[in-house]
């Protein structure tokens, strides 16, 4: 799979996996610590949000599942948008199937982290994601 089906279209990581050539998720593993923190912010905020509903690829729209209950819907709006205000860029967890209302846990434990470790986490799932997807396609 091309790097343009593994990342999310337009992030820095995914351009520069592009460049890089070769294998896309070795070369996104070896990449991420080079990228500045300004390049793993846009990275972290290409991802669609958890819990959209528009504009998503779709990858996304089938890896974030379809629970549409509308109180965890408000939870993952507000929550995201705290998260959002907090560290400066977008929550990104590899859901793998699991429904929202279990995300909102994992949401609910990574704002008590730090943000150097939420930054790290984030681009790490933004990996685990793009295994996931060449996984799905294999």
């Amino acid at each position: 799979m091309e790097a343009d089906e593994l990342f999310e279209p337009g992030s820095p990581l995914a351009e520069r996996v592009r460049a890089r050539g070769g294998d896309p998720v070795a070369a996104a593993w070896a990449l991420l610590p080079e990228l500045a923190d300004e390049e793993k912010v846009a990275t972290l905020n290409a991802h669609p949000q958890i819990g959209a509903t528009r504009n998503l690829s779709a990858h996304s729209r089938r890896e974030q599942g379809s629970e549409e209950d509308p109180e965890v819907m408000a939870e993952l709006q507000r929550l995201n948008a705290e998260y959002e205000r907090r560290f400066g860029f977008r929550f990104v967890v590899f859901v793998n199937g699991r429904p929202r209302s279990v995300i909102l846990g994992v949401l609910r434990s990574r704002l008590e982290r730090p943000r150097e470790v939420e930054l790290e986490e984030g681009l790490r799932a933004i990996v685990e994601i793009a295994e996931d997807r060449r996984r799905q396609t294999a």
